[in-house]
Parts: structure tokens; sequence; C-alpha cells
């Protein structure tokens, strides 16, 4: 069987002498690659092909010869078994459906509902299920489990977002911070968050006065006089609370290039995270944000009215986690999300929120109205007109 390949290997033009050829079999005696043809694939491209340039007609030549080759079996005829990664078996349950089927799944009909029937199956299910549209399972159509779909649910078991229904997610979740040495798409992002900045003069004299130094030098009889002055600094303080993870994901370019150019652009700046609506807490860094969460009350003795408050996120989210106690999608909030956005509006003097959707969308998903309502109408496009014009909300 491996005689015609190194055969037609070399009538390819490839240069497999009889030495390559001698550890492949020695390799393959070793059972480097034992009934399996993907492991043989890579096994003997890997011996046989010494120059990048030939691996398209080792491809061809290797498809030829090995072309409707079956499972391996035993003299018995009993098929070979193989341990498939669990990823691929994992993979394989999944449950792809059309535009038309997920069109005829209805939701159960609000939050409350959706979470009192979950309660109810937590204590009745005893078993596992796979594709049914009731009980917490795989691949079905139920509003609770993984690898599904439903208009409205929880999920449970699965990694990552599918279709972004999730109006919980019961599994721990984990961010990456932004990366604020992320290149920047346009200098243009840099000179729009310049108009934010109030210079004065504070700290200790460190700055040669120039005009003092003249004028106290003339009065004292051209004895020199130096005069000395702080130096001329940005005293805007700005707290820039980013919105992490989730629908997120799709803007994580754009946030970190505006991270980016806030870290050049202002000496007084504070970033911290937090998901899909602030709540409660938020979080300095990703990758300790369950041990490390900072109380929005502490943030609020903190910084004063005097800083500027930006928000970036893009308000995409369930309804519920705007209006409902308990509708976070990742944890149980005693207080509704409206109402932390309340008590920051009335705290800070100067508040706006930059949203990555294009404007242009906002009008298609409810929680971007209700926090533009709740901003008071302070929500921008992350554009550069949209930063001019956030620029002069928080001036």
């Amino acid at each position: 069987m491996f005689a015609p390949f190194i055969h037609e290997l070399r009538k390819a033009g490839l240069p497999a002498s009889i030495t390559e050829w001698l550890a492949l079999m020695g390799a393959m005696k070793a059972g480097v690659a034992a009934y399996d043809l993907e492991d043989f694939y890579y096994l003997a491209r890997t011996t046989l092909v010494k120059d990048e340039r030939h691996l398209d007609r080792f491809d061809r030549v290797f498809g030829e010869v090995f072309k409707g080759l079956e499972q391996p079996t035993t003299v018995t005829g009993e098929i070979i078994p193989r341990a498939l990664p669990e990823e691929w078996l994992r993979k394989l349950a999944e449950r792809f459906f059309t535009a038309e089927e997920m069109a005829k799944i209805e939701a159960l009909g609000g939050f409350e509902a959706l979470m009192e029937t979950l309660r109810q199956r937590l204590a009745e299910q005893q078993r596992r299920h796979q594709g049914g549209s009731r009980m917490i399972g795989t691949n079905g159509t139920s509003p609770f489990g993984a690898e599904g779909y439903n208009p409205e649910g929880v999920r449970i078991g699965q990694e990552g977002s599918r279709h972004r229904r999730a109006v919980k997610v019961w599994d721990r979740r984990e961010f990456r911070d932004l990366d604020d040495d992320a290149a920047l798409g346009a200098r243009a992002m840099k000179l729009a968050l310049r108009r934010l900045r109030r210079f004065a003069r504070q700290g200790e004299a460190s700055e040669l006065d120039m005009e003092g130094t003249i004028g106290a030098t003339a009065r004292n009889a051209g004895t020199l006089d130096l005069r000395l002055r702080p130096e001329r600094r940005n005293a805007v303080k700005v707290l820039l609370l980013l919105d992490i993870g989730g629908s997120m994901d799709d803007h994580i370019r754009a946030s970190e290039e505006l991270f980016g150019a806030a870290r050049s652009e202002f000496k007084h700046l504070v970033h911290l995270y937090f998901h899909n609506c602030p709540y409660e807490r938020f979080w300095k860094s990703n990758r300790r944000r369950h041990e490390q969460m900072i109380s929005t009350w502490e943030v609020l003795r903190t910084y004063g009215p005097d800083w500027r408050v930006v928000f970036v996120g893009d308000a995409s989210m369930a309804p519920y986690e705007i209006l409902e106690p308990g509708g976070s999608v990742e944890h149980w909030n005693e207080e509704a999300g409206k109402l932390w956005l309340r008590r920051i509006t009335a705290h800070f003097r100067r508040v706006a929120w930059l949203n990555p959707v294009p404007q242009k969308h906002w009008g298609y998903t409810t929680s971007i109205g209700l926090i533009q309502d709740a901003m008071e109408g302070r929500m921008f496009p992350l554009t550069l007109e949209g930063l001019d014009g956030m620029a002069k909300a928080l001036r």
C-alpha cells in the first residue's frame, strides 16, 4: 500500500529519498500513527517534505493515493475503535437551527416566568436530557441548557455564546483586559479627546516664569530675580467605565483604540470594568474580577462630582438587565440596573455614554433606548463626530 505512495511522490517531483522513506516506515512500526489517517498524513508530510514549496504537490498525491480509505478493521471484520477527542464529540452534538425553526419557538413570557420555571425544573429533573423543549438539557428548544436555541433562556454548561439570546449565564465567565497599547486606527481620535482637556497650573513651582522674571528683574534695578511657577497640566479627571465581554467582543478593537487614546491624553484617568449594565460593583482587572470587586458605593465616595464619567458599551442586552432586580445575566442583583445608573448620574455632574454600535441601528435594540433614556440623551456613537459631541457635553 505504501510503495505506490513513494513512487507517486517522486513522479510529482518531490525529492523523497530512501532514507526519509525508511524513517517513515520506522515511525509507523513504532506506532506513531497507528490506525489514524490524519496522524499518518502529518507524519508522512513531516518526514518526506523538506521544502514548503512542495506541500501542495504532496497534498495532491496523498489525496489521490489514499482516496476512499475506510476505517481499518480486524481479521474478524470488527471495526477498530478510535478514541475521538471530546471537543469533536461536543461539536457533533451541537444542533443548528434554520431561521424558520427559530421563528416557531416561543419564549416563556417574561423574566419572572423564566426564573420561576427554572426553579421548578431544578426541583423536578433527575437525569440528563437532550433535544427536548422542556427540561434542562442540550441541543433542544428548552429555555434552559446549552447548544440549542430559545428566544430567551438561561445558558447552562456551554462555552461561549451562539445566538446571544441568554437572559442569564449560569457558568462563570472569564474576560480579558483591554490593551492600552493597541495601535490607533486614526490619530483624529486623540485630537477629538483633546477637546475635553482643561489646563491649570498646580503643584510645585518648577517651571521658569519668563515674563515674571523679566518684570521682577526690572523692578530690582537690573539684578536678576528668577521667578518660577507650577507646570501647566491638564486638570480634567476622567473615570472611564468599560463594558467587557459578551457582545462587546465584537468591538474590542474600537474599545482598545479609545482606551489607548485616553491613556495618552489624560493624566488623571481611572478605568473600571462592568458587564452590560452597571450594578453594585465594578472591577479593575478582568483576571481577578471575582476576587477583587470594587463596590459602586466606594466608587461614588472616592471620586468627586468634578470627575467626568464616560461609559463605553454597546448597551445591547435583555431589557430585564436594566429594569428588573435579579435581571443581571451573571449574578442576582438586588436592585435594578436603572437605579444604579440613576445614582451614578446624580452624583457626577458630567456623564456620557459612548456606543460602538452604528447609530442607525440603535432603534432595533430596546435596551439601547432604555440606556439612552437613563443617560438623559447623552449617548453618542463611537465615531469622531460622536467623540466631538461627547466632549461638548462633558465640558
